[in-house]
């Protein structure tokens, strides 16, 4: 088993598609740390050093647009919450922005997390199945004397490997980069979690300190499971579709939908029961509203299992049964 894993990272090695995705992953670090650096210098020009003013204009620019009568109510929802969550901040004197690269990396790979990391996922694992089809290499893989469910969970660790590869390339790369501009420090800076959202009120009763470090141990955790489920449908797509193209599609399709279902299905309670709607697991740790009420941390890690277990299913009993030609 060691020498068919061995020899399936040695094939996505051979594409160097790891390689592109850590040059990807670089320009877009530093087109965000640009962003970001610009971004904090002009709200320093307008309001100082003093996080508590940045805090404050936040909370007077949020009431302000609450004001409006023409907001959706899903806005206004998620505006009444973040108005909250900054007043709590400002209240126990911490500052939510504390700079330095920690904070920064917090950052991009909660943005990242539902959309840029598994579209990295998909690319790796929707063609470690169907690229076998396409060069015409199945027929000679098949013809070893291994089982074929020894043949394709190699490759599924090879897969998992590949992400992990990812998830830590990301995370290396934000923090590396971002620290030659906001400096390394800010590893135990305290972070506050355990905010609960449910049709604009903010529960705070479970609300707990803990170090940013930790904080990012959680982030990339929820982050890498969700890449896992991300990766285990593409590789089901590229047991049943043998055109890579067609399931990079399929998979890529779905990730969008499920970014413009998330703003746009808080009425369809159905929704909620799809996976591409459940891809965001870091918003809960920081009390982002769910995009269906009702929905919590459990509810998804738990719908987002059974997703990723019949994905697997699939995989494997298609691919033992298939007839290869």
């Amino acid at each position: 088993m060691i020498k068919l894993v061995h020899n399936e990272m040695m094939k996505i090695m051979a594409r160097k598609r790891l390689i592109v995705i850590a040059l990807i992953t670089a320009v877009l670090v530093g087109l965000f740390t640009y962003a970001q650096y610009k971004e904090t210098m002009e709200r320093q020009e307008k309001l100082g050093t003093d996080w508590r003013a940045q805090v404050q204009a936040q909370i007077v620019d949020i009431s302000n647009r609450l004001s409006s009568s023409r907001m959706s109510e899903d806005l206004r929802e998620r505006l009444q919450i973040t108005l909250k969550q900054s007043q709590y901040y400002l209240d126990h004197d911490i500052n939510p922005t504390e700079p330095g690269a920690p904070s920064f990396v917090r950052m991009f790979i909660e943005n990242s997390g539902p959309m840029f990391i598994p579209l990295l996922v998909m690319v790796i694992a929707s063609d470690l199945v169907s690229s076998e089809h396409t060069l015409g290499s199945i027929k000679l893989l098949l013809t070893r004397p291994v089982k074929r469910w020894k043949i394709l969970f190699s490759k599924y660790i090879a897969l998992i490997l590949s992400i992990s590869l990812i998830i830590a390339i990301v995370g290396l790369l934000a923090y590396l980069l971002s620290g030659i501009i906001f400096g390394y420090q800010g590893l135990n800076a305290p972070i506050i979690t355990g905010f609960t959202a449910q049709g604009g009120n903010l529960d705070t009763s479970e609300v707990r300190l803990v170090s940013q470090w930790r904080f990012l141990f959680m982030d990339f955790g929820l982050v890498w499971f969700v890449a896992v489920v991300v990766g285990t449908l593409s590789f089901m797509l590229s047991v049943l579709i043998r055109s890579t193209a067609a399931g990079m599609g399929i998979m890529l399709a779905a990730l969008i939908s499920g970014s413009i279902l998330s703003n746009m299905v808080s009425s369809w309670e159905f929704a909620k029961y799809l996976f591409m709607v459940n891809l965001n697991l870091t918003g809960y740790l920081s009390g982002a509203a769910p995009p269906i009420e009702g929905m919590t941390l459990l509810f998804s890690i738990m719908l987002l299992s059974l997703w990723w277990l019949a994905s697997l299913f699939v995989s494997f009993v298609v691919f033992t049964r298939q007839d290869v030609y």
